[in-house]
């Protein structure tokens, strides 16, 4: 039976464009998919077939400042307090679109906090839609934030043990009155940790798989990595990306404004004059980054896939969208993290061996194209992460546990005489 499904997404590409394939793949598999997003790109996702309204402009204009944290927690407490004003808004701005659709199933934005707080209120069939690794504990990873590898064996587990309290137990004191509030407020149980409120759909999607996420054998089977979704709008492939020449370096800077220009005009810098032509994208706004060598092209925006055909590496801001689509491309990466999860990826880059993580403090130009001769030889790492997340299924995977969701399949347990009942007697 084909169904209704209602998307709801938070005020972010980097988080509408990995759901999107996920919402196509189900509008081929003849369900109906209406999506509140971004006003600007409402009439884009129309042209791909998907009936589309904005989301309340309220909650865009709640914008992030965490760029200017003096250190990990304080900027993801600058975030938690984002997430939980614009809770505020958002779960009334879903409420308001159930009752306009009345739908199947509800898809929601796992940085949405007040329409999860509206969708489990309402009770029908819901999930949550993560496109980087969600901060939720598991056994044998380290504690989300810091950027740590896993640490095997009974050090790792005693560090562990000492730093999530500390990580995690902070930001819970920050987090859990602003989101109980907005639970209760939605006649929602209050929660005691982060854990059980991130936990609380039937079902969550994570963009992403192993190799490049780490184990997590007890998150199934409510959490479950599909692999990473890269997609970008269509797009006219611009006639210089075509012409022949040497290899491209694709540089990205964040799609939400976070200060990091500095990625930009050490790789101007660094670059220059090297065997690369170095394609630099900057979505948020482009910056001065004075008089450009000629093998040096800045675009706010450029098709990154047509790019990363061409690519020997990328250098990216962390942000889990670009750095993933480099992989699924199997182009190695240098990371250099800026802020909000952006620590993670660039542990799991180079945990990965697919990469090279470079810290904000320590980027300069000669730093930067020292790893990127590094990084150039790493490409086994990244086609091995690419090969683990065409294995997890991808968007495919995700449609079927929606599907499943919505109409659970009976459990037929074994006739009495295959399990040895009276009948073999």
């Amino acid at each position: 039976m084909m169904s209704r499904i209602l998307a709801y997404t938070s005020p972010a590409i980097g988080h509408l464009f990995p759901m999107t394939p996920l919402l196509l793949e189900l509008t081929r598999r003849g369900h109906q998919v209406e999506v509140r997003t971004l006003p600007g790109q409402v009439e884009p996702l129309r042209g791909l077939g998907l009936t589309a309204e904005p989301i309340d402009k309220r909650i865009a204009a709640i914008e992030h400042r965490d760029f200017g944290a003096k250190s990990t927690l304080d900027a993801l407490s600058a975030s938690v307090d984002v997430f939980v004003r614009r809770a505020a808004i958002d779960g009334a701005d879903l409420t308001a679109a159930i009752a306009a659709t009345s739908p199947d199933a509800v898809i929601v934005d796992f940085n949405s906090w007040g329409a999860r707080a509206a969708a489990q209120a309402w009770g029908g069939p819901w999930a949550a839609f993560c496109p980087y690794t969600p901060p939720v504990t598991s056994r044998g990873a380290p504690p989300f934030g810091p950027g740590l590898p896993p640490l095997p064996g009974p050090l790792g587990r005693l560090r562990d043990g000492l730093l999530r309290p500390l990580v995690m137990g902070q930001l819970e004191k920050r987090f859990l009155p602003g989101i109980n509030g907005i639970l209760t407020a939605n006649g929602v149980p209050a929660v005691t940790s982060a854990d059980e409120f991130f936990r609380s759909a039937p079902l969550t999607l994570v963009a992403t798989s192993e190799p490049f996420e780490y184990p997590h054998p007890d998150w199934a089977p409510d959490i479950r990595l599909i692999g990473a979704l890269p997609w970008e709008p269509p797009a006219q492939v611009p006639a210089w990306l075509q012409e022949p020449g040497d290899p491209f370096i694709l540089v990205t800077t964040s799609s939400e404004y976070q200060a990091d220009e500095a990625l930009a005009r050490a790789a101007v810098k660094g670059l220059e004059g090297e065997p690369y032509r170095v394609v630099i994208t900057m979505p948020a706004g482009l910056a001065d980054l004075g008089p450009l060598p000629a093998n040096v092209r800045v675009e706010r925006f450029v098709p990154h896939g047509p790019v990363l055909a061409r690519s020997a590496v990328a250098v990216t801001h962390g942000g889990m969208g670009a750095t993933q689509k480099a992989l699924s491309s199997g182009v190695p990466c240098i990371v250099v993290p800026f802020g909000r999860d952006q620590l993670e990826v660039a542990a799991r880059v180079k945990h990965a061996n697919a990469g090279v993580r470079l810290p904000k403090a320590k980027l300069t130009p000669e730093r930067l194209r020292h790893a990127v001769h590094h990084a150039a030889g790493m490409s086994d790492g990244a086609h091995r992460i690419a090969a683990g997340y065409r294995a997890a299924g991808g968007a495919a995977a995700g449609a079927e546990a929606i599907e499943e969701l919505i109409s659970p399949k009976p459990h037929n347990p074994e006739p009495e005489a295959a399990r040895g009942g009276p009948d073999q007697l």
